[in-house]
Formats: C-alpha cells, structure tokens, sequence
C-alpha cells in the first residue's frame, strides 16, 4: 500500500489531467447506467402496454447512450494514456538520476543485466498501474456505486439479496492478494536474473564463439528461463483457481435475485419489465466487482516491481557532497598529497596502510608494484570514487572530501587500461571531453593523440560507427580516442592506466608520443605495466601490500636491488 501511495504522488504534477480522465470516467459510467432504463421502457410500455410511438424514442435514446459512453470512453483512455505517459517517464528519469548519483561500489556489487532489468522491465510493470490499474479500478469503482445506487432505488429488498456473496468476495480477495504478492516478487527476481546473463552472454559472445560453448550457455540460459516460467506458472495456477471461483459466487447472487423476483413479478409486487432491468442492472454490478479482481491481480505484479524500483531511488550514494561544500574558486595547480592514508574493501583485509606520498604541479609519477598491491585504489580514493577511512587526500591544499564531487572530476582526466567507448561515433566519443566543443577542436586533440591518421581512413571518418564498447576499433586505437577524449576535456590532473602489452611496437610509439603531449605540464599518475618503458616520468614509486616501499629513477632503483629490480628483472625474462 505504500508503494501505491507513492506511485499516486507523480500524480500532482499533473492534476489537470487526472481530474479530466475522472471526470470522463464519470460521464461514461452514467450513460452505461441508461441502456438497462430503456429496456424497462421497451417490455413495460411499448410491448406490453402497447405504445409503439415510444419505440423511435427508446431507440434513439439507446443509440445516443452508447455513442457517448463510447465517446467519452475514448477521451477518457486518451487522457489516462497521456497521464500514464507523463508519470512514468518523470519515475524513469528519477530512476536513470539515482542511478548516475550513486556510488561505484553500488555498481561493482551487482550485474548491469540487474540493474537494466530494474529501469526498463521494473519500471514498465510500474506503468501497468495507470494503464490498467488506476484506470481500471476507477471506472469499476464509479460503476460499483452507480449500479449499486440504481439497485437500491429500485427495490431494497432485491438490492440486500444482490449484496449476499460481497463478503465472500472480499475475504477471498484478501487471502488471494496476501499469497500472490509474494508469487510476484520471486517473478520480478528470476526476471532480473535472466536479463543479467542475457546482458552477460551477449558481451561474452565471442568467448562462447572461440571456446565452442554454444550448448552450454543455452543450457544456462534455458534454466534461467525455466526458473522464470515456473515463477509465472505459480502466479497464474492461484490465479486460475481464484478468477473462476468468484466469478461462480457472483453468480450466486443472480439466482437468488431470480428465484425471488419471479415471485414478486407472480405477486404483482414487479412488473416483468423491472426484473428485467434488475437483472440487467446486477450483470453489469458483479462486471466491476470481478474487473476489480483482475485489477488486483495485476496490481500485485507492479506492487512488486515498483518496490524494486523504490529501492534505488531509496538507496543513499555512499560517497556523496558533505553538506556546506565549497567548489574552490580556480582551477588546481596539481599539487597532490595523499597524508597517511588508508582503507579496504573489507575490514579484514586492509587494502592501503598508513600511506603518504606527496606531487608537486605537473609532476609526472609512475606507480609499479605486484598485482593486488593497492596502485587503483590509490586512484580511485584520488578520483572519490570511493571515500578514505583514514588520513586525507588533498589537492593544492584541499582536502578532495571538502569540494563538490562534479568540481573534483572535472578536474581529472582518466584514460583506463581498457578505454571504454560508447556505441556512436569516433566525434560522439571525443566531445564526451567537452560537449560545446567544435570540429576544429576535435580534429586538433585528435592529432595531438595520434589519432587522426587512422580516423581519416575509416569509412565516415569521424562520422564512423564504431560499435558497442568501440568494437571495430583495436585496442591501440582505443587507446588514441580515449586520449583525445581526455585531451578535450583539458584537465589539470591526468590518470593514465597503461595497457600496452598486446599491442604492436608502432602503436605502442604512437601512445607514448599521445602520452607524452597529454602530460606536458599535467600532474600526472601513470600505472606503469611495462616497466621497459619508464623513462620519461618524474618519479618512479613502488607499492606492495598498500603501503610504498621504493620511489626513485628508473636506474636509481634498478641498482638498489629491490623490489622494483625483481619485477624488472622478471619481465625482462620473460
């Protein structure tokens, strides 16, 4: 019922609207309620008392009624499917926000498949509230009580008869909603599942395709599928037990309205022509009452989904601005101090320990260590994509958890080991840098990147298709946009997670000449793969086991016989 609550107050934008579709739904209800009258008129006056000059009128009267019901019934899905439109693209756009808002540690523990799942198929389950729901159980409502008004009005006694199954109905209703709201939550959970390997077969299709794992995945898949199904199979077993049940006790209510008014009819009490619109008015009362039933039904699969997409709008980002953040009033100098700093990921196991390490202005480091030694975390304390549980990190003084995250990250360019780039063009990619940016603009940071040369000769130029993840483009090439990229957006720090081991001599020159122009005069981090090719940075710092246990040149530490020298040394074998 919260949910539901919820969900109504999107409404309040968009009073107008929803007064509107009620209003029609009112109109419409009321002319539903004239065909049965007529009826009457028909058997008690124009056959039976024989007054045929009444039949034009009646059939007039009955084909205006249902031009209109229909008319307004029209405007009345016109305005609902407008309202239903507008609400739901207000909650999939919060959705879409929460989602942009929230930290990196929300995304690293759940599937992207998931998390689709709870923005497309979630949200649209939501949307079935105002499509059939909201629609559905107001236009039965208003009917409910009309009918039950014109029942009454015409004879009580018949009227109380009509009511015998109602509580019946209702206690059944209960029961059923209480078991199928729980059906539906295991069906929104298998749904997710199967859309996060669906997401995660599809990017891992060339995997399938090299290993021979075709039979494999199908049958993974199929099992998901299969778990999906059952989930519905159980929902719609309860389901076909309940509908025809109360559909069987309303019509309990028929016979009883039948048995007693013939008698009334034998006794004089009713003419034939108000049985008549009795029974026709009851067939129409129970109509709503199992319209509500189904209404349920379908309420009980949104209730479900819209719980799922609560919980994100509900889940608070775990690094996020503290309150009273001021955005410094310049652009940063680059003077990085990481002051004793340490964290994990889990508390038994620390990931960094009391480590400090100072940059001056455009100072170019390389970090190296072992795999696991702490050299991303580093970084991505640097960026706030996760916040440090002890000592600070600073930049020209200011402690990064003190500025505004948006001011911080524009501040920070990041070319990663696998540059990720989006399924558009080679342009699209670049002006992610800087969106106000002109092709003049673009094809200079191109160049600067050793990048143009290969973009001219793709088939559209910048114009090319690249593909999902930029699949038609080699790494090297990646590589050069996701520099350029950086390079347009022009800032101050530079993060650079070198990946150059499967790549050819030639490209690997053209990166670290695009590297060398992206770093001139940026204070700049460098995880260093290669140690081979550590010659043009500043400092050389080696981390193990979080904290740093070597800084210095290439020679410089080659010499001590450290650390650095053994992995050195092992590469150099290999």
């Amino acid at each position: 019922m919260k949910s539901l609550l919820r969900i109504l107050k999107y409404l309040r934008p968009y009073r107008f609207l929803a007064v509107t579709t009620l209003f029609c739904a009112m109109l419409t209800t009321a002319l539903e309620l004239v065909p049965p009258w007529l009826l009457k008129i028909v058997i008690d006056d124009v056959i039976q008392a024989r007054r045929l000059a009444l039949l034009p009128w009646v059939i007039i009267g009955l084909l205006s009624a249902y031009g209109l019901k229909n008319l307004f019934a029209s405007l009345r899905i016109r305005f609902n499917n407008t309202l239903e439109q507008r609400v739901v693209y207000d909650l999939r756009d919060q959705v879409f926000t929460a989602l942009q808002r929230l930290s990196v540690s929300y995304y690293e523990n759940r599937s992207t498949g998931e998390i689709m799942s709870r923005v497309n198929n979630d949200t649209e389950h939501v949307e079935r509230i105002f499509i059939d729901g909201l629609e559905g159980l107001l236009t039965a409502s208003l009917t409910l009580v009309g009918i039950t008004i014109m029942l009454f009005a015409l004879n009580w006694k018949l009227a109380v008869l009509s009511l015998i199954p109602i509580p019946v109905l209702i206690v059944s209703a209960t029961v059923f909603t209480k078991r199928v709201h729980g059906y539906y939550h295991a069906i929104r959970r298998s749904a997710a599942e199967l859309n996060a390997y669906l997401q995660d077969a599809l990017s891992g299709i060339r995997e399938t395709m090299g290993f021979n794992r075709h039979a494999y995945e199908r049958g993974r898949f199929n099992a998901l599928s299969q778990q999906y199904s059952a989930s519905n199979l159980k929902a719609m077993c309860l389901w076909s037990v309940y509908s025809p049940s109360m559909i069987f006790v309303g019509s309990l209510g028929t016979a009883l309205i039948l048995w007693y008014g013939v008698g009334e009819v034998l006794r004089g009490a009713l003419t034939v022509g108000e049985l008549v619109m009795f029974l026709s008015y009851l067939a129409l009362f129970y109509v709503p009452i199992n319209q509500i039933h189904s209404v349920n039904h379908m309420l009980q699969h949104a209730l479900a989904a819209s719980e799922r997409v609560f919980d994100v709008l509900d889940t608070p980002p775990e690094v996020q601005d503290r309150p009273g953040t001021v955005r410094p009033a310049e652009r940063f100098q680059g003077a990085v101090r990481f002051d004793r700093v340490s964290f994990h990921y889990r508390p038994d196991v620390p990931v960094l320990s009391d480590m400090t390490l100072d940059l001056k202005p455009g100072e170019r480091i390389a970090l190296v260590g072992p795999s696991g030694a702490g050299k991303s975390t580093m970084l991505k304390l640097l960026m706030r994509f996760y916040d440090v549980q002890a000592g600070a990190i600073t930049i020209d003084g200011h402690d990064v958890r003190d500025m505004p995250l948006a001011f911080l990250r524009s501040q920070i360019g990041l070319v990663q080991q696998e540059p990720f780039l989006f399924n558009g063009t080679v342009r699209d990619n670049i002006i992610y840098g800087d969106l106000a940016a002109d092709q003049f603009r673009i094809k200079e940071v191109a160049q600067a990147a050793r990048a143009h040369e290969f973009i001219a000769e793709l088939p559209e130029g910048y114009e090319t298709w690249i593909g999902e993840r930029g699949v038609k483009l080699s790494v090297g090439q990646k590589q050069r946009v996701s520099i350029a990229r950086v390079l347009l957006k022009n800032p101050p720090l530079v993060i650079f997670d070198e990946a150059t081991s499967n790549i050819d001599t030639e490209t690997e020159v053209k990166i670290r000449e695009a590297l060398n122009y992206l770093t001139q005069g940026r204070t700049t981090f460098i995880i260093a793969h290669r140690l081979s090719t550590l010659h043009n940075v500043d400092r050389i710092v080696v981390v193990d086991r979080g904290r740093i246990v070597e800084e210095g040149l290439h020679e410089e530490l080659l010499n001590r016989g450290g650390l650095y020298a053994g992995l050195y040394e092992a590469q150099f074998q290999l």
